[in-house]
């Protein structure tokens, strides 16, 4: 589904240095009718800074959580209250990545910086909440397996929901803050805001999708480093276990991505990032020996079904003004599909 430049989709302009840009030069215009080839992908150089600033970025983030050097596990409060301090230095810094290879490739999108990242206003109510929709769409199974076992009410729970004690004890709590605030937060800014916009003028929003989560996959490798060093299990067990890490993170990495480039905010794959925290990985196994497994397992069915049949639809562009990341060759018409 094509995102015209009438929705609000940048264009982007200028070239890696010794490159014309879209336009210039004797010859027809990009809007010309006659002979007008496809556009030009970027050149070799502007991908590849694309590629070492978001290498750059992934080292940044993962070797912040080190820099302390504590003993003490990643749980502990004050290990946690440290790492977010340098977590969230490296993210306030991470835009200037951005800027820098903006710079040095003189790749120039006709879009401000802070709307390339997904900062902006326009079309924000829909990017917040019809990505969150979607996604506890696809959760149907589960959110419906919590409710079978919960032993509230569903009023009982509104209550809970709308009690600021409630909302006073999450946030005195560091690792709920770390668990649905801090690092979806983080991560999706550093992750998707930042390394999108380098890589969709090289590769296009399609492989800009599937690469940009190898990164955010790879960076959770470093949990192998504490389970490892704390004994939490065997080598090959741990090994495993984050192998089974890699995978999920990456296809959700996809998916968040995704998001971001079909609504152009960073809103969305911040709260879906943080309502899949919250829920964790579906316990397909416990719903298979559940008691009531005939009535659960078609909910599972169903809300994978709906997923996929308003993937599309809920994140149309137009619904959300457009999206400034979505061009996927340089100097190319935007697009998202």
């Amino acid at each position: 589904m094509a995102v015209s430049e009438a929705a609000g989709g940048s264009s982007w302009v200028g070239a890696a240095p010794g490159r014309a840009g879209p336009g210039s030069g004797p010859g027809p215009g990009p809007g010309s009718a006659a002979g007008a080839g496809p556009a030009p992908a970027a050149g070799p150089g502007p991908c590849w800074a694309a590629v070492l600033a978001c290498l750059s970025l992934a080292c940044s983030y993962v070797g912040s959580l080190y820099v302390w050097g504590s003993p003490l596990p990643r749980d502990h409060p004050s290990v946690i209250k440290r790492r977010f301090t340098s977590v969230l230095v490296v993210s306030g810094l991470s835009p200037a990545f951005v800027w820098l290879w903006k710079e040095l490739t003189g790749i120039k999108p006709d879009t401000p910086l802070p709307a390339l990242l997904g900062l902006r206003l326009e079309g924000l109510v829909p990017a917040t909440l019809l990505p969150l929709l979607l996604t506890m769409i696809l959760f149907l199974g589960p959110l419906i397996q919590l409710s079978m076992d919960c032993p509230w009410r569903w009023l009982d729970g509104v209550r809970v929901a709308f009690d600021p004690r409630f909302w006073a004890l999450c946030l005195g709590d560091v690792r709920w803050l770390r668990n649905q605030v801090v690092a979806p937060l983080t991560e999706e800014l550093v992750f998707r805001a930042c390394m999108l916009p380098m890589l969709v003028p090289c590769t296009g929003p399609g492989p800009a999708v599937l690469a940009c989560p190898l990164f955010f996959g790879v960076a959770h490798f470093h949990h192998v480093i504490e389970q490892l060093r704390f004994r939490q299990g065997s080598v090959g067990s741990i090994f495993m276990s984050a192998a089974f890490q890699f995978s999920y993170t990456a296809v959700f990495g996809a998916y968040t991505a995704f998001i971001f480039l079909r609504t152009g905010h960073l809103a969305g794959p911040v709260l879906c990032h943080s309502f899949c925290n919250s829920m964790g990985f579906p316990a397909v196994g416990a719903a298979l020996e559940h008691p009531r497994r005939r009535a659960l397992l078609p909910c599972y069915l169903l809300g994978v079904f709906l997923f996929l049949l308003l993937l599309h639809p809920l994140t149309e562009p137009a619904f959300f003004g457009g999206a400034p990341a979505c061009a996927p060759r340089l100097g190319a018409p935007p697009a998202c599909s």
